[in-house]
């Protein structure tokens, strides 16, 4: 059988670099995508292929699933990782931006997949991961339009599972935790800029200091283990729907399965350091 084929998106840095590299080390031939292929220079000297993809651009997505078949004749694993996070008070957040997070946190995605089930169905084999967060079963504050991308990634990928699994396609959501990439910095840098200052200045900060303080970062696990979490699922004979991994994952969705509502709102602000007051006129 021919060497088994992976395109990984987001692969310049963090779980999709990681990513990139397990899948290389168990044998696969990979495809690490992302906008900028200067960052993928040592994926490139380890022998991973890289590829300039915008997943906000159909025609670059196409062309490069379109280079994958022509340079390898298949593909068995689509993990789906490009993404950030867009936080900022619903109040303030332009709907602009909001469009831009779904756009490459969803449909970004959702394209991708659409562009690969017909080889997965003529192969009537084949695994899409996508990488989701614990973030798409809880809520923070300030974080609605990247919560609403990850409850609707899940949403979805329920509903493929379903949909495709009748022609031996699996369909795995990794759900990370606190994980120690780039994302944290990107989020808060967002927030501030968007409500830093106004009605929910305090907010803000409080959420920016728990983002992004020592303290938060030495808790983060390390992106490898997002990375043996995927290399689990597409060596499974028959993958879990969903696995939960990293700092936080299991207990923050345990908990949220468990208390109330209006209980959560009050654990996510005690844990968020958020106050329960306006911020001062």
């Amino acid at each position: 059988m021919s060497t088994k084929v992976a395109l990984v998106t987001g692969a310049s840095s963090g779980i999709g670099e990681s990513t990139a590299r397990k899948l290389a080390g168990m044998g696969y031939t990979v495809y690490g995508a992302a906008r900028r292929v200067d960052r993928m220079s040592g994926l490139a000297d380890d022998g991973i292929r890289v590829l300039a993809m915008d997943v906000t651009d159909d025609a670059s997505m196409q062309a490069a699933i379109d280079r994958i078949l022509a340079e390898t004749g298949r593909i068995d694993v689509l993990v789906n990782n490009a993404g950030y996070g867009s936080y900022g008070a619903i109040e303030d957040v332009p709907l602009a931006e909001a469009r831009a997070q779904f756009d490459v946190n969803v449909f970004g995605a959702v394209r991708l997949i659409q562009l690969v089930l017909p080889h997965l169905r003529a192969q009537r084999s084949g695994t899409i991961v996508n990488i989701s967060s614990m973030g798409g079963k809880i809520y923070t504050p300030l974080g609605a339009w990247y919560h609403g991308t990850k409850f609707a990634l899940e949403a979805i990928s329920d509903c493929l599972r379903l949909e495709v699994e009748p022609y031996g396609i699996d369909v795995v959501v990794i759900e990370p935790g606190g994980i120690r990439t780039e994302w944290a910095g990107i989020a808060a840098d967002k927030l501030s800029a968007t409500s830093g200052t106004g009605a929910y200045a305090n907010q803000a900060a409080a959420v920016v200091e728990s983002m992004t303080s020592d303290a938060s970062r030495k808790r983060q696990s390390p992106p490898e283990v997002i990375a043996n979490a995927v290399a689990k699922a597409v060596s499974a004979k028959r993958p879990k729907p969903r696995y939960a991994v990293g700092f936080g994952a299991k207990p923050m969705i345990a908990i949220r399965r468990l208390v109330s509502d209006r209980r959560f709102d009050w654990f996510m602000r005690r844990a968020t350091g958020v106050p329960n007051q306006p911020a001062a006129a």
